[in-house]
Order: C-alpha cells, then sequence, then structure tokens
C-alpha cells in the first residue's frame, strides 16, 4: 500500500511538473506573439504615413488627424481601446528607436508586454541615442526576474541618469497635469481618483489617517472601520455634508426600467449612467432625494423632440445617461466629450434623441477626417 501510494505521488508531481512547463511554453509564445503584433503594428502605421504623405503636403489632413486615423484603425483591428492603440503604436515605433535589447527579448518571449509597455513610457520623452543607452544599462539587469513596478522604478531611474534635464522637465510637466477623474467601480460604487504632485497626494492620505486615530480615540464608540472613516471624512471635507446626509446642489440621473417603476420590488435593477446597475431598492432611501428617474422600455430612454442644432438643455441630459455616459463606438470606454448627430446636420439629420450619440474627444476628431 505503501509503495502505491509513493508511486501516486510520484506520479501527480511529474503531471505538475509537466503543467507547470506547459504553463511556461505558453506564456513564452503569448509574449513572442505580442512582440510580432507590436512589428505588425508599426509596418502598417509606416505604410499609412506613406500613403497620406501627399495628403499631408497638400494640407487635406494635418498630422494628428493621421495619428488619429491609424491609431482608430488599430483599435478596431486589435479590438481595444483608442488609449491601449495609441500605446500599442507607441511600442512599435519606440522599440526599433534605441531599444534593440528590450526587443529582442520580447520576441524571445523572455519579457511581457506590461514590462516592455513601462520601459517604453519611461524613454519615451528620450532621442534614439539616449534610449541606446538606456537599453544598455538595462541589459545588465536580469529583467525577467524582476516584477513589473521594479522594472518600472528602475527603467525611470535609469532615464533620470540618462538625461536628467529631459527628466526633470517631464517631471514639471507631470506636475502641470494634475487632475481629479471619476469612473465605476461596480455595485453602485465609484472610483474617484486625484492625480497630485506626490507630496500633496501623500499629505492628503496623512489627514485622513489622522481623521482614524482621532475617532479612534473619541469617547463615542467604534462603529466602523479605518477604511470606512477614511472614506467618510473624505467625503464631509469635500462636500461639507456628512455621508449620512442627502446630497443637495447635485441631481443624480438613474435609468429606471419600466417594469420595475410599474412593480415594486421587481428583478431588475435600476442603472447609474457610467456607473453599472445598482439595486432598485436605493431609490426609495431617504438620502437618494436628488435622484432623477429616466424610465427606460427595453433599455430606450423615452425622450422629447428638439429643432435645435446643438444637443442642450434636457436632450444632451437624455444623450448622456441613454449612453451611459461612455463614448458609443467600438472598444471605447472614454467619458462622452462631445454629442454628435448620427446622421449629419449637413446631410438632414435632424437633432433628436435617437439622432443623437455621444462621443469622446478622439472619435469626434476621427469623424472629421475625409475618407
Amino acid at each position: 500500500m505503501a509503495l502505491a501510494l509513493a508511486s501516486s505521488t510520484e506520479t501527480a508531481v511529474s503531471a505538475a511538473a509537466d503543467a507547470l512547463a506547459r504553463i511556461d511554453e505558453l506564456v513564452a509564445l503569448r509574449n513572442s506573439v505580442d512582440a510580432e503584433i507590436a512589428e505588425s503594428v508599426r509596418a502598417f502605421a509606416r505604410h499609412e504615413v506613406e500613403r497620406r504623405l501627399e495628403q499631408i503636403a497638400a494640407e487635406h489632413v494635418t498630422v494628428e488627424q493621421v495619428e488619429a486615423s491609424i491609431v482608430d484603425r488599430l483599435g478596431r483591428a486589435l479590438r481595444i481601446s483608442p488609449t491601449r492603440a495609441r500605446a500599442q503604436l507607441r511600442i512599435g515605433r519606440d522599440l526599433h528607436a534605441g531599444l534593440d535589447r528590450v526587443r529582442e527579448q520580447f520576441g524571445a518571449g523572455r519579457l511581457d508586454q506590461p514590462k516592455v509597455a513601462a520601459v517604453v513610457a519611461a524613454a519615451a520623452d528620450l532621442d534614439a541615442a539616449e534610449r541606446t543607452e538606456v537599453d544598455r544599462r538595462l541589459s545588465t539587469y536580469d529583467l525577467p526576474s524582476l516584477g513589473l513596478r521594479r522594472v518600472t522604478d528602475l527603467a525611470r531611474t535609469i532615464v533620470a541618469e540618462v538625461s536628467p534635464d529631459k527628466f526633470a522637465e517631464r517631471a514639471r510637466v507631470a506636475r502641470r497635469d494634475r487632475h481629479v477623474t471619476i469612473g465605476p467601480a461596480g455595485d453602485g460604487m465609484a472610483l474617484l481618483r486625484a492625480h497630485l504632485p506626490a507630496e500633496q497626494g501623500i499629505a492628503c492620505y496623512a489627514a485622513l489617517r489622522r481623521a482614524v486615530n482621532e475617532h479612534w480615540v473619541s469617547p463615542g464608540p467604534v462603529t466602523r472601520s479605518r477604511g470606512q472613516v477614511m472614506a467618510d471624512t473624505l467625503v464631509e471635507r469635500l462636500t461639507g455634508i456628512a455621508p449620512t446626509e442627502p446630497v443637495v446642489g447635485v441631481e443624480v440621473q438613474v435609468l429606471v426600467p419600466l417594469d420595475t417603476l410599474i412593480e415594486a420590488g421587481g428583478p431588475l435593477p435600476v442603472e447609474l449612467p457610467g456607473f453599472g446597475p445598482v439595486p432598485a431598492e436605493f431609490l426609495v432611501e431617504p438620502d437618494r432625494a436628488s435622484w432623477r428617474r429616466l424610465v427606460t422600455e427595453d433599455g430606450i430612454v423615452i425622450g422629447a423632440d428638439s429643432r435645435r442644432r446643438a444637443f442642450t438643455g434636457v436632450l444632451a441630459e437624455v444623450i448622456r445617461s441613454r449612453d451611459r455616459g461612455r463614448c458609443t463606438e467600438r472598444q471605447c470606454d472614454a467619458p462622452i466629450e462631445h454629442l454628435d448627430h448620427l446622421r449629419r446636420w449637413s446631410e438632414g439629420g435632424r437633432t433628436t434623441l435617437h439622432n443623437g450619440a455621444g462621443k469622446c474627444a478622439f472619435h469626434n476628431l476621427v469623424r472629421e477626417i475625409p475618407p
């Protein structure tokens, strides 16, 4: 019996080793395929630029429009967003502008795309000679054995050593680009992100942590976790309203299926445009007084017609809500920046709910590019 058990254990160990080896082969194959895609992206971009040279010279299109057209077509071919398509284009271009050793490891399947993208992004502002020096210094490290965060920090450190002036200018530009964004997190939650200078971000986080300590040493009972106290403190300090009080001065639109409106407690959830579904019971909570319901049937919002050229007022709000706050182009999740006519106004298209669509700034630009 002991011999049988030992034999079974050896078989299981051998099978696990074979499976692990197969996984390693597949990972290398995936990395090699990604490298081939990068090469194909570069070749397509080169041919597209050459095809458009006469149009650029005749000022029929701008360089920015050509780049947008390339990114748009790449995004559709790769079935990814314009942001990711632009990153793919940068990888295919910059790997042939000094990052030869990184490109070789990528093609051999030893480096994955996220690490390659991190190196390319770190060296984005350098010229070919400077990238060559960064590439040489990176080759002295065993990049495949390092985690993504360490590869990213290593590449940035080397870039700072190779070209301190460009690194400093990049940091100054980054500070000017500070901003705040919001995005969906699922289950009726949102991610509020602040892109801040490091010292400001650290100071904000430290202030929220101090609020936790003050709450825990107060005489009242502790009923919230550290994360809950920090989140509630953030809301209260930004809005001046405690999280338990109704939000005033801000209208939150909610898409409500007709069946849910007719049948209380129906199975269909309501939806916050751009943030996904939430339980219908949220509508009747006392702190939801500022929510505005938009009734839908089969996913279509019932709206009013308009004879105006621009999408404004209630019609604009309904279109943004219907499109869930996101660009309606395929593979694009960017926020809506423009409301455009599906059938152009110049071609007789009317300013109606059904002829309007939300577009991001990128795809609104793409629509204006001549064929």
